[in-house]
This record gives structure tokens, sequence and C-alpha cells, in this order.
């Protein structure tokens, strides 16, 4: 039976090539997009579980809220990953991280080399994340203070082979030699870190400072594995104990009360654990060690996906009833025959699931093909492999059974309700406006659409007030050069020698750009009076700043003066603080104003604040402008904003480089440009931004076809009374008209619900910005106008040939 089945449906498909190749076409578009949709989101799913532990891996984090001021860190203190280890079974081990910038100069021949994804790491590395090595021994290969282990990346790039056990690396500005112990496997694209040098953590900045004792400095990553079986409740109730014994005990110290009280009181000192799983698609907190991305995005993605499979689908069931004229006589013919309804749904599902079967073959080729753009969309290396993996062969059996069974059911009863009598009389089913089901189908169709172009034009209109909004600084025409490698009196007589050319205006030495994340510290705080009492310490983020940065900016004074100290010598213990600060201490008159900080002996040390800048954008548009103050200092190691004026960027940049070198020879010139620097700020939004305009262009190509295969079958409907209204006397844009009204109504229908229901959705995730753009009533009537218009211009093709159509063949059977 089934074999007659397979043999009546290809001989089917066989007759009716154009409709076959258009039906394959359009499922096979919509199941190529939805599989490079499920691509992209199964990589995202993917992340940090390449580790054999990665279930039972967590990082504790720390969140502090204090006088209507919070703090969010992936880092803690050094001693929490120790006295977990030490004091409570059900942790197994820990390892510690201290990222100290991730990059350094590495010595190559007379050169230097700035290389990137440093860290310093407990030796403990190998035992909590799964990093395989090549050579070397994993449970020693950081015991030795002065060794290292590089990725396999690494040691091609400077010795051109993996057998380097026992060679040396110089690294620094000092060349410091270090033994290479281990080398291992890259780590995998799917990881929330990436490290191809790890020194040992006792040789990281300060690790071993007897004077860093406090258990509330927040400067190591610290991840643990539990013990099999225990769960993260389990794990946090051991997080919890420390934090109640130990920095209850220091909190005592400071504040004279405990956690607890202060929870009563409204704030909080909080350590949750974060499971590794979820760093990359629920975490974005101050110092992640890479950009994450969100799950919202991962949501959002998915949603598209069924909606183009569901468009697709629905695609399929128009051009099967659009068909229906055609196959009308022979379900007669066989229920005469003796035809069961059940045996004709069989074998029209049976046409359905094939035509399914060669739609995904011809859209697993679409996706390859389509596979490198979604890749430079998306910053990602996913490769086709994957989509012809064992793993991923159930998947493609369910799609094609899923696919042709929910295309082709409505079809299938559909076409199997026809009557025998009815049809073999010249009687077909009732016409297109009687059908509820296919209006609902278009209309779903139309709802999808409008709201896929209402999100597209907002998306688009956020990112563009993104790029274009005034963020409190002037960053066109500012070169920013990493300048740390040259030590304070480097970088300051290259900046005095940058000053001597021609294009220069000003030029600022700093680590605390606008464009590369804030620093904001607990641990010193800022507070109102000398009693240093931490019940009113403030969080506010810290920019270490010289006297140039403003002007170098472009920034504005609104109040007071900038920093001077040529004439003011007094301006080392002075501060600036931003509108925020002002409005959170709640002072009419800061000018003057004297605000405290601690040393490391708890001794007060006072700063007066001599001027108040404008708010301005220091961390990413996501987050509101927070209250900030800018304290004079000259930076061991940090950057340089260069402020230029000149046509000629090129020969500018070239004369830097010869300053640069002119301070010291075999170092590499690394530099920038700031309006490039804040593009990156927002690369993830514009990367996502892009790719859902591109999914969506797509989905709405996907529902023209269906809207095709609907205006067929109107148009096959209606042909004998088109046919007479033309001998009546009726013109072609008269037909096209009458023709057109009925899709007209039901893209109004559609409009009416996609409205508020693309208001909603993209009001949320307009929430996730501090600041936005506005939903303009606007956007919705050029929706409206967009989709109508690609209705009328898809019926208007199909219309126009049945319109001009000769009348005498449409009514020769009359």
């Amino acid at each position: 039976m089934f074999r007659n089945y397979l043999k009546i449906a290809f001989r089917s498909l066989r007759k009716s090539k154009g409709f076959t190749a258009l039906n394959i076409i359009g499922l096979a578009a919509g199941l190529g997009v939805c599989l490079l949709i499920v691509l992209y989101v199964t990589d995202e799913l993917s992340y940090d579980r390449y580790n054999v532990n990665a279930d039972r891996i967590y990082r504790i984090d720390e969140d502090v809220y204090l006088n209507n001021t919070r703090f969010e860190t992936a880092t803690i203190s050094k001693f929490f990953g120790p006295t977990l280890v030490a004091s409570y079974p059900k942790i197994q081990q820990m390892v510690r991280f201290r990222d100290n910038g991730g990059n350094q100069l590495v010595r190559k021949g007379n050169d230097h080399i700035l290389d990137h994804h440093f860290t310093f790491a407990d030796s403990t590395i190998f035992k909590v994340f799964t990093l395989p090595m090549i050579a070397g021994d994993p449970n020693t290969a950081l015991n030795n203070p002065h060794s290292i282990v590089i990725d396999e990346s690494a040691a091609r790039r400077y010795f051109n082979s993996t057998d380097v056990i026992g060679r040396t690396l110089e690294i620094g500005r000092n060349n410091t030699p270090l033994k290479i112990t281990g080398v291992i496997r890259d780590m995998p694209a799917q990881s929330h870190f990436h490290f191809s040098f790890i020194r040992p953590i006792r040789e990281a900045y300060s690790f071993n400072d007897p004077s860093d004792n406090d258990w509330l400095s927040s400067n190591y990553y610290t991840y643990i594995l539990a013990q099999p079986g225990i769960t993260q409740a389990e794990v946090q109730k051991d997080v919890d104990a420390v934090v109640n014994l130990n920095i209850g005990r220091v909190l005592q110290e400071l504040v004279h009360a405990s956690v607890a009280d202060l929870e009563k009181a409204g704030n909080h000192f909080r350590y949750p654990i974060t499971p590794l799983t979820d760093v990359h698609l629920h975490s974005n907190k101050s110092s992640e060690l890479e950009a994450n991305s969100n799950i919202q995005f991962v949501y959002i993605f998915s949603v598209i996906a069924v909606l183009i499979l569901l468009i697709a689908c629905v695609n399929f069931m128009n051009l099967s009833t659009a068909r229906s004229a055609n196959r009308a006589k022979e379900v007669g013919i066989r229920k005469v025959a003796g035809s069961t309804k059940g045996h004709l749904i069989l074998q029209f599902l049976t046409e359905s699931i094939l035509l399914s079967l060669f739609s995904l073959v011809l859209a697993l080729g679409i996706a390859v093909l389509l596979l490198p753009m979604l890749n430079q969309l998306a910053g990602k290396s996913l490769h086709p492999d994957v989509l012809f993996s064992g793993r991923f062969l159930p998947i493609l059996i369910l799609l094609v059974l899923l696919v042709g069974c929910l295309a082709g059911s409505y079809p299938a009863f559909y076409l199997s309700s026809f009557q025998p009598i009815d049809v073999l009389k010249g009687k077909m089913a009732a016409g297109f406006k009687s059908s509820w089901i296919r209006n609902s189908l278009v209309v779903f169709q139309f709802f999808i659409s409008i709201g896929l172009i209402v999100s597209t034009l907002v998306i688009y209109r956020q990112l563009h007030y993104i790029r274009n909004k005034e963020v409190g600084f002037n960053r066109d025409q500012v070169l920013v050069i990493h300048t740390w490698s040259l030590g304070r009196d480097g970088t300051t007589n290259l900046r005095k020698n940058l000053l001597t050319l021609a294009g220069v205006t000003d030029a600022t030495v700093t680590g605390d750009l606008p464009t590369v994340g804030g620093n904001q510290y607990w641990q010193p705080g800022w507070f109102k009076d000398a009693s240093l009492d931490a019940r009113k310490a403030t969080f506010m983020t810290t920019l270490r700043v010289d006297d140039h940065y403003v002007p170098t900016l472009g920034m504005q004074i609104v109040k007071g003066r900038n920093f001077d100290l040529a004439q003011f010598p007094t301006d080392s213990n002075a501060i600036l603080l931003n509108e925020a600060a002002v409005g959170m201490l709640g002072v009419k008159d800061p000018l003057n104003l004297i605000i405290y900080n601690r040393d490391d002996q708890f001794k007060p040390i006072t700063y007066h604040v001599v001027g108040v800048v404008k708010d301005f954008n220091y961390n990413s548009m996501h987050d509101k402008i927070q209250p900030l103050v800018m304290e004079v200092d000259r930076p061991q190691s940090s950057s340089m904003a260069v402020r230029f004026r000149t046509n000629d960027v090129f020969s500018l940049v070239r004369q830097v480089e010869s300053k640069f070198h002119a301070a010291k020879q075999g170092l590499p010139f690394s530099y920038s440009f700031m309006d490039n620097d804040f593009d990156q700020l927002y690369h993830a939004e514009q990367q996502t931004g892009q790719i859902f305009i591109t999914f969506a262009v797509f989905a709405i190509l996907i529902a023209c076809l269906g809207l095709f295969g609907l205006v067929t079958y109107a148009a096959e409907q209606r042909t004998k009374e088109i046919g007479i209204r033309k001998v009546l006397g009726a013109s072609v844009s008269g037909i096209v008209g009458l023709l057109s009204r009925d899709f007209t109504m039901l893209v109004g229908i559609a409009a009416l619900i996609a409205f508020p229901a693309a208001w909603w959705a993209m009001y949320k995730w307009l929430e996730t910005f501090a600041y936005r753009t506005e939903i303009s009533w606007w956007i919705f009537l050029v929706a409206g106008a967009v989709a109508l218009a690609i209705a009328l211009l898809t019926v208007s093709i199909q219309t126009i040939r049945a319109a001009l159509a000769n009348p005498v063949k449409s009514l020769r059977s009359e």
C-alpha cells in the first residue's frame, strides 16, 4: 500500500512540475533559514559545555547594595576559594584567575610583539576545567614560580612547533624569562574565556602583598568545583556561610553591623554563584572576562525560526489549495472507484512528506551557501559539518516528518473532503471568501510580516540612536595609543613630543577612557565624613585621570574648574564629580565640598571638589549614567588619547608612530581610533540587529510565496467571473482592484493584531537600554504601508495576468 502511495505521489509531482518546483523552493527557503538559526542557537547554548564537569562548576560573583548604590562584579576576594575548599567538603576544588589586563609584550628575536589572552591562575586550573595538554604534566606545570603554559597556536607562532617544553619565553618590558612547562590545545570558540598564556597566580601583581588581606577586595575570578551530586542550592549555602563568617566579621569592624543587619536595613552583601553554563547567556556584570551574549537573543531568534517554519508551512497549504481545482476530479473519481477518505488523506500526506524531503535536501544546500554570511554577521565560525553529523540526523528526520505532516494536513483534509457528485458535475468547493481557515492563514502571514517590519524599524532606529546620541564627550578625531609598555616617564616624554606635531591639539594619559568600560570600587569607598563610617559609604565609578583629560575628550565643566596642577599644586588631592554624583550626594553647592577616602591603614584621605563635569556615558547605554568621580593620578601603565585636527590622518599616524619608536625602539606600536572603540561597545547589538533584519527580510520574502499561491487560488476560483466582467466591459485595473480588495481587508485585520503585539515586544526589548529611542506612531503606519505594498505587488503579478487573459477561453465551456 505504501509503495503505491509513493508511486502515485511521484507521478503527481512529476505531472505538475511548476507547482512542485514552487512548493519545494518555498519550503526549502524556509527550512534553510530555519536550519541557520538552529545552528546559531545551538552554538550559543553550547558555551562551556566542552568541560567534562561543566554541570558542577560555578563562578562566585559579588553583589553589593549600599545607600542606594549597587556594585555587581564577576570578581571577589582571593581568600574565598581556598577557604571554601579547606572548610567545606562539598566543594571539591577551586581555581582563581587574575586577568591583569590580558595583554603582554613577548620578545621574538630583537622585536617585541604585543600578544593577548594572558592570565595568572592556580595550578588547579587543570583539575577544574577540561584543558587537554599536548605536552607537559598538568599536575606540575604551574608549580614553578617562573613557569608558563601556552596554547598550541602560541607555540607555533613563536617556535613553529608544539614540542617546546623547556624552552623560554621572554615576557614584559624587562624581558622576564619564563620556562614553558606545558602546551594545551586551543580553547574552544564556545568558551566564555580564552587564555593563550597561563602563569602561576602567585606571580600576579600584589598576590603576595601582606597588606592585601581585605575580604572586601574584588580582584580575582574564582571558580569552584562541587562534589558529584551536590546541588546549586547546597553550594550557595556553603558560600553564604563563608560570607556570614568572614565578610560579616569585617563588616562588624567597619560598620558595627552583621550581614543580616544590613539586609534588614535594605542593604546587602551577597555573593551569588553562577553555573558555568549560564555565564555566557545570563551574566553581564562588571569585569567579565569577555563580552557575553544575552539569552534574549536566543529566545528572539528561536521565535523567528518557528515563525519562518510556520510561514513556509502556510505557503505549502495555500499553494496546495490553490491547486485544488486541478485535483478535484481526481479526488471524485478515486472516491467513486472506492477510495476512502483515510486513503486519500494518507496519499496527500505522503506527497507532502515527499515534498518536505526534497525541500530538506535543497534546504541543506541553501544553509551551506548562506552559512558564510551568517558567520560574518554573527562573528562566529560555524561549520556546516554539524548539519551532517550523526547527532543532527534524527533532528532532520523529525523535521521532515513534522513539516510534511504540518504543511500537508490542511490540504489533505481539504481535498479529501470533496463530494464526488459535486465534483463530477463541475461544482467546486466553496470559494475564497467563505474559507475562514484560508483567510486566517493569510492574516497569520501578514501578522508575522507586519510584526517583523515594525521590529526591524525599531531595532534600526535604536542602533542609529546609539551611534548618534550625544554622549557627553567628543570621540571624533581622537587617536588612542597603548603606551603602558613605555613606563611612566616614557609616556610623559612621549606626550610632550607629540604636542610638537602640527596636527595634535592635546593629549591625556589615562587607563580610564570612556570607551573601554568603567572601574568601580567598594574598597576604598567614598565617604561624607572623616569617620569613614562604611554605613555612609557610596559607590562611585572612579576614574584616574590627568589634568588634560577633560579638554582632550571635549567634556564640559558645568560648575567650577578643571584640574590645574601647575597653578594649584593642591589639586593632587582634588576631584571632579559628574552631575549624577552631585544629585546622589544631595548637595546644592558641590564646589569645595570635602569627600573622604581611606588608605591601606584605614586612615582618612581628604579630597576637595573643584568642579562638576557634565554627565557623559562612561559605560554602555544599557546602563544609566552612574555617579562618577575623577581624581588626579599618574598611572604606571596606561593609554594615551591624542586629539588631532587634520585631514591627512594617515600621515599623522605615521608621525605619531615615529615619535613612539623614538621613545623606545623594539616596542610594537598599537593604536585605535576612539570612534571605532565606541562602536565596539555596541558590537553585539549591531550584530544582533543585522542578523534580525536579515532573517526578517527572508521571512517576508518567503511569505510572498504564500501570497502568490493564494492569489493563484483566488484567480482560479473566479476565472469565469473575470471573463464575464471583461465581456461586459470591465477594465484591467477594475478587475485587479476587485481581486485585491479582499487582500487589503486581510492586511488591515492583520495590522490591528500585529501592531499591539509588536509594540509590546519592542517595548520590552528597549527596556534593556537605559537610553533609548521612542516607538513613534509613524513606524506602524510605515509597517502597514510596506506590508500592503508587498501584498498588492505580489497580488498584481497574478491578477494582471488573469485580467489580461482571453475571456473566450474561460467561458468556452458555457
